[in-house]
């Protein structure tokens, strides 16, 4: 009876050995014609694999090989990749059973949005207002925005320049309630709905807590910015 390595003992083998075992049981098997893949595929699928949950989902990569590398193989084994800097090393397994020691580059690139032109403190971002550029991760930043969605609506904190990923605290929702500025102060319990004029003493964003002096009864309350020159109150 043949016997074959338990797994135990096949993890303590030299990355090498273990690539020509894997080569020799295909050889075993008999030739699979059409099995072979791209090469660059596999180095991605196992570039994917390493970096896991933190892959963006708009996050791809660009791979170089060494030009003696195959066109094409069966498997990756023996892979390492370093992932601050994308150099990695491998072997790959063709369908002839050969093992080739392959090593290159995958970089993970990511497309980010940024300004199409300067936006200038208190400026609303617009759809109109951001393009889209790849960028090597390492290069973004862990606080850059990488989803348009985030900053479309935005108010600018600071200022933003043409061409550079957006900061995640150069923004913020934008003021819905100004200092000094007259809004409408709501009141809801049930079925009884009150409104009445009042004056903001602070700025608000929605959803903000600020204080108002209601300008029938002349006395301060504190409410929530709902919207544009709306405060609900709940007292």
């Amino acid at each position: 009876m043949t016997r074959f390595p338990s797994l135990a003992g096949l993890s303590l083998v030299r990355p090498r050995v273990v690539a020509a075992v894997a080569a020799v049981a295909l050889l075993a098997l008999g030739p699979a014609p059409g099995w072979a893949a791209p090469l660059v595929e596999l180095i991605e699928e196992k570039a994917r694999e390493s970096a896991g949950p933190a892959m963006p989902p708009q996050g791809r990569f660009d791979i170089s090989i060494q030009s003696s590398a195959p066109q094409e193989a069966l498997l990756i084994s023996a892979w390492w990749i370093d992932p601050a800097t994308g150099r990695f090393i491998a072997n790959a397994v063709t369908e002839s059973g050969q093992v080739h020691r392959i090593n290159g580059m995958a970089t993970l690139i990511v497309a980010v949005p940024v300004p199409v032109r300067r936006l200038m403190p208190g400026e609303i971002v617009a759809a109109s207002d951001l393009g889209m550029i790849d960028l090597p991760a390492g290069r973004i930043g862990a606080f850059a925005v990488i989803d348009p969605a985030e900053l479309i609506g935005m108010q600018v904190r600071s200022l933003l320049t043409e061409g550079r990923p957006v900061m995640v605290q150069a923004v913020m929702e934008p003021l819905v309630i100004g200092r000094g500025s007259l809004v409408t102060i709501r009141y809801s319990d049930g079925a009884l709905e009150l409104s009445a004029p009042g004056r903001a003493l602070g700025d608000a964003h929605r959803g903000q807590e600020v204080r108002i002096v209601n300008l029938v009864s002349n006395t301060a309350v504190v409410g929530i910015a709902t919207a544009d020159g709306i405060v609900e109150v709940t007292r």
